[in-house]
Order: C-alpha cells, then sequence, then structure tokens
C-alpha cells in the first residue's frame, strides 16, 4: 500500500514558504526514547497518530504496519486502515450516528474499537451490534482528572451499568484513561503525581468491573507527559501517547523534552523589516503556525514560536512574538539582551512550535531533512478532515 512518500532533491531554499519541515532523524531518536522508557513496564504502546495524520509517520512509530494505533477521528480510521493498519483504538466518545462507520472498518477486517462514557451511548453500540451481527469492542472511559469526558472511578454502579450493557450484545472490551491536566505540571513532582492519579483511576475502574464478574482485558492510560514521566505501570496494558513522536514548545515547557529535540518546525521567508520597532516580518503567520499559545501560562512563554535559523539552530531569544493571517512578527524576547540578528528580506528561518498537533494540522505536507542539513530527502503526505 502506497504510504505517501515522494521522492525529493530540492534544498529548502528552493521551497516556497511558510511549509512544514520534519527533522527524521530527531523523530526517529524521540521514538525510541519513547519505545526503551516504558519497555522495563511491560506494556505495549499505541501511538496516537492524531498529530502526526501520516501513513510514512505511522509506520515509523508503530511496533508493526498492522498497529496498534490510535486515532482521534474516523477518517483517521478510514485512512490508516487504507495503508493497511488493522488494531486501532478511535479514543473519542462515540456519536451513534458514527456507528455505520465503524462497523464498516470491522467488516472490512479492523479491529477497529470504540469508547463512550454513557449508558445512553453503551445501550446504542448494543442495539448497532445486534442490528450488524456482530459485536463492537468497547472501552468504558475513565475521568482520571476532572478535564473532559468520562465516568469517575469513584462512580462503581455507573461503571458497572455500563460495563453490562456493553457485555451483553456488543463487546467490552476494557477501561481508557487520558491525564490531560498533566499539560499544567510545572515540576517533575507534579508531572509524577498525575502519572499515579492516572494510573489509579484506570486500574481503579477496572477492579470495579472485574469485581462484578465482567471482563476487563484492557487498562489503556497515556499522554507524552505522563507515558515518559511514569514510574510505575502495575495493573496497566498499554500506553497511549502521540506528540512525543515530534514534540513541541509545550513539551519542553512541561520538561520532557529539550527544544533541540523537536522535530517539528515551519519554514518562513523574511518579507520585511520594522527597524526602529526591532521587527522582523516572515510570511508565516498563524495560518501557518496555528494560533495556539500552549506556553503562555508556562515559565517561558514562547509567544507563537522559537525562531531558527535554515538548518534548525534556534537563534537566542528569538521568538515569534505576534501573528496575524499571513504575516508573523519576530523579534527578540522581552527582557533579554540578545541581539536580533541580520536577516536580509528573503532569508529562511524556522519556527518551532507550541503546539505540533495544530501546527501540522495546518498543512498538507511534510518535508522531510536529516538532522542539520538544508537537503529535502522526500515529502510525506498529511490528510485531514473527519
Amino acid at each position: 500500500m502506497d504510504d505517501g512518500t515522494e521522492p525529493n532533491s530540492r534544498s529548502l531554499a528552493m521551497l516556497e514558504t511558510p511549509c512544514l519541515i520534519l527533522d527524521a532523524a530527531k523523530m526517529r531518536r524521540n521514538i525510541a526514547r519513547m519505545a526503551a522508557h516504558i519497555a522495563p513496564f511491560g506494556v505495549s504502546l499505541r501511538p496516537h497518530l492524531k498529530t502526526a495524520k501520516s501513513i510514512a509517520v505511522a509506520r515509523a512509530v508503530m511496533a508493526s504496519p498492522q498497529g496498534p494505533a490510535t486515532v482521534s477521528t474516523l477518517m483517521e480510521a478510514e485512512q490508516f486502515a487504507a495503508g493497511g493498519v488493522r488494531d486501532i483504538i478511535y479514543a473519542v466518545g462515540v456519536a451513534p450516528a458514527k456507528l455505520d462507520r465503524v462497523i464498516a472498518l470491522r467488516r472490512q477486517g479492523v479491529d477497529l474499537a470504540i469508547i463512550l462514557d454513557t449508558v445512553e451511548q453503551a445501550e446504542a453500540v448494543a442495539a448497532a451490534s445486534r442490528a450488524a451481527g456482530l459485536r463492537i469492542p468497547t472501552l468504558i472511559e475513565i475521568d482520571s482528572d476532572g478535564h473532559r469526558g468520562g465516568v469517575g472511578p469513584a462512580e462503581p454502579d455507573r461503571i458497572v451499568a455500563i460495563g453490562r450493557i456493553l457485555a451483553g450484545d456488543a463487546e467490552l472490551r476494557g477501561v481508557l484513561t487520558h491525564a490531560g491536566e498533566s499539560y499544567g505540571s510545572r515540576t517533575p513532582e507534579q508531572l509524577r503525581d498525575w502519572v499515579e492519579i492516572e494510573r489509579n483511576a484506570a486500574v481503579s475502574a477496572a477492579r470495579t468491573l472485574r469485581a462484578a464478574g465482567l471482563p476487563c482485558p484492557v487498562v489503556s492510560v497515556g499522554s507524552t507527559p505522563t507515558a515518559l514521566g511514569a514510574v510505575d505501570m502495575t495493573g496497566v496494558t498499554e500506553v497511549r501517547a502521540g506528540v512525543f513522536v515530534f514534540f513541541d514548545l509545550v513539551m519542553a515547557g512541561i520538561g520532557v523534552c529539550t527544544v533541540d529535540e523537536i522535530a517539528l518546525s515551519v519554514l518562513a521567508t523574511v518579507v520585511g523589516h520594522q527597524r526602529e520597532k526591532g521587527w522582523i516580518l516572515i510570511d508565516a503567520g498563524w495560518m501557518a503556525m496555528s494560533q495556539d499559545r500552549g506556553t503562555a501560562k508556562q515559565a517561558i512563554d514562547q509567544g507563537h514560536g522559537v525562531v531558527c535559523d535554515l538548518l534548525g539552530r534556534p537563534y537566542p531569544d528569538l521568538i515569534v512574538s505576534a501573528a496575524n493571517q499571513e504575516h508573523g512578527t519576530v523579534t527578540i524576547r522581552p527582557g533579554s539582551n540578545a541581539t536580533l540578528p541580520d536577516l536580509a528580506i528573503g532569508d529562511r528561518v524556522r519556527i518551532l512550535p507550541n503546539h505540533a498537533c495544530s501546527t501540522a494540522a495546518q498543512h498538507g505536507r511534510y518535508h522531510v531533512v536529516e538532522g542539520e542539513s538544508d537537503a529535502v530527502q522526500a515529502e510525506w503526505l498529511r490528510f485531514g478532515g473527519w
């Protein structure tokens, strides 16, 4: 199956800007780091592919071309299934109207599992399973931190009620949680606390199901911060994480990576100066970078991104401090004594993103380089949609 890769022999200076750059050497190191970290725990890695949205990247991070994998949209599930992935969790609470697409993928031989957190959803899944003559594998979403959806681990009656409905006509595959509040960690101690809160919530819910005589083969946890912060995975069967493949400035602000490990950047061109204001203008605004300001509440506010030279080496304290739709304003970080670099009209820079997921979503392909090189080795296609 075509993985969406295209050979290339251009240099970065030849590309139309703005465009997305992926350092494949850093990506491989990031993947190897995660694999080495979780290996001693004896759990499997089910990478979240919502950031990548690319067959080529998926094949680099999954344990095999068939998976396992996590997705956040049914479009992702369909695209990755077409690329040969056969073991997928759709990790967003299922809407009953989407069950026909779930069933269609399962009829194609894809082991697609879904998640939910209400009796109403469970009843809809059970009814769809009966009508289709197949059991839809389903995990109960557990709320480990009040961040989003899920059943509270201290709601055993609700967990069991949902579990009994699923075990009757569908397939109760287990429990799943995501400690999104871990993104707010500011110290290693806070992160370790979230790791344990996440694990305890999932393991407690699994224990509730088993005590009621219900199956719970899968206990799924994960985010990049909690996966890399984990010191104990007792009771967990799999870890889900995604942004670790690329990392970003938010992850660096949490402390789970360094700026030098960020594999993704946006290539931009200098298009103007406002010298009396200390501004350099580039042709990458929020349409290229996204408006994500995830570092604003962290110890170091990175504006709309950190500015690097053509080879990806950060300039001292140089950030995109403001962004319009197609313009970025590059300045020295407030309070810094660094000097604005002498960049001429037409020079190229690379911007490290606050949030890899939202930045990558603005682009249709990755221009792949290897380390500190301006040679584009390949182009890897991305997809979007729902």
